[in-house]
């Protein structure tokens, strides 16, 4: 999701996913709370981050709970490493309302946290 927001914020923006256990597809819940704003994630295609581990980047953010704690070291030239984390919606249990609603929660809470972050790289 935060993939969608930044591209959403600015299409010039190169920006790349990636997970330390990546997921086969992207989330279907994901998907449709996206959609549901107007930003479509159905092309995304979850990536290991050790494909990324060498290159050079200007901002590495991760974004999960125990990321920050099992983040790769990036040997690449990397400009700032930060951490913007969030619970991972995935992990939502109850009922398929109950579980939706998280994934907006985390969604709108994604919104916000990366708009802040964009707007101060971006004054």
């Amino acid at each position: 999701m935060a993939e969608g927001f930044l591209k959403s914020f600015d299409n010039e923006l190169t920006v790349y996913s990636a997970g330390t256990i990546p997921a086969s597809a992207v989330n279907p819940n994901a998907v449709k709370v996206m959609n549901e704003i107007g930003i479509d994630i159905t092309n995304g295609k979850p990536e290991n981050v050790s494909k990324y581990l060498n290159h050079s980047f200007d901002y590495v953010i991760t974004v999960c709970g125990s990321a920050k704690e099992t983040c790769p070291v990036f040997t690449g030239n990397v400009k700032e490493q930060l951490h913007i984390g969030f619970e991972d919606p995935a992990d939502a249990t109850g009922t398929e309302e109950e579980i939706f609603s998280e994934f907006r929660k985390i969604r709108d809470e994604i919104k916000i946290d990366f708009w802040k972050w964009y707007s101060s790289i971006n004054k």
